[in-house]
């Protein structure tokens, strides 16, 4: 029984490093550590989101997923972990000690997938300290809220009427059951 010691940097326009150290039990899953981050930034953490494991480029690897998204186990199956390689992961069915293993080990949370809030974190290091669950250790830089970042989309601004109807105006679609219906 031990803890992980990560540091997770937010990734903002702003020139200053804003980042938290967080200790966390080896025990519990990726679903607690993301709880445990959008703690720490003061983030309600209500939105979509997934861990992706990183190499030092910081390209996405694998997916660990909030939600499970019902692929077919039936493709696991002669896997040693019971999921294929390269399938994603569910956040809450997956333990930190089971992915978390080297020092320096890189991963990437992007939570909110309209305004993609990236934060990049990086295991420090493997403690035996006895935790309960997650200890914020160190906090540098005032983070941002969360609301500060919206999409680029404004929903009041979107003009319906670039979107015209492909079907003929004189087509009657009284008659109609299914696509082989209509004269395309």
């Amino acid at each position: 029984m031990g803890a992980i010691k990560f540091r997770v940097v937010i990734d903002t326009e702003k020139e200053e490093d804003i980042f938290r150290d967080i200790l966390i039990k080896d025990e519990l899953t990726f679903e607690n550590f993301f709880h445990a981050i959008m703690s720490s930034f003061d983030f309600e953490g209500s939105q979509l989101a997934s861990f992706y494991l990183s190499n030092d480029n910081w390209d996405k690897g694998r997916e660990i997923g909030l939600m499970d998204m019902g692929f077919d186990e039936s493709e696991a199956a002669g896997s040693p972990e019971g999921v294929a390689e390269g399938m994603p992961l569910v956040m809450g069915k997956t333990l930190l000690k089971d992915i978390a293993k080297d020092k320096g080990q890189k991963m990437i949370l992007v939570y909110d997938f309209l305004n993609m809030w990236c934060f990049l974190i990086e295991l420090i290091e493997f403690s035996d300290k006895e935790v309960e669950s997650a200890e914020l250790l160190m906090s540098v830089g005032v983070a941002p809220a969360e609301e500060d970042r919206q999409s680029n989309i404004d929903p009041d601004e979107i003009n319906l009427d670039l979107f015209d109807d492909e079907l003929d105006d004189d087509e009657d679609l009284d008659d109609f059951e299914n696509i082989d219906d209509l004269d395309i």
